[in-house]
């Protein structure tokens, strides 16, 4: 299933562009960069100012994703859990239809 912005918090998130609006450490506010890793309560980015690696829990935080030419918000705690659990969220609600 292709990535759209009413699905993305489904999919996997690694090598995209992330801003986070929000954070428990409000220092991180506005920082950019790139998904590396992700585990099943963190992030793991790459920052686009200096290059430096750092983790940035999910819970708590408010991201906005580049998907293709659209900007997509998403609560953290709507990113909780790994990747494939997510998806299988995703084939869950749309069996029910």
């Amino acid at each position: 299933m292709k990535r759209k912005p009413t699905n993305l918090k489904y999919h996997e998130l690694i090598g995209l562009k992330v801003k986070i609006l929000r954070g428990l450490d409000s220092s991180l506010e506005g920082l950019e960069g790139i998904v590396l890793w992700e585990t099943t309560r963190s992030f793991i980015l790459q920052r686009l100012d200096n290059g430096r690696r750092i983790t940035i829990l999910k819970a708590g935080s408010i991201f906005c994703f580049e998907l293709y030419d659209r900007k997509v918000e998403i609560m953290g705690e709507d990113l909780l859990g790994n990747p494939a659990d997510r998806a299988k969220k995703l084939f869950r609600v749309l069996s029910r239809y």
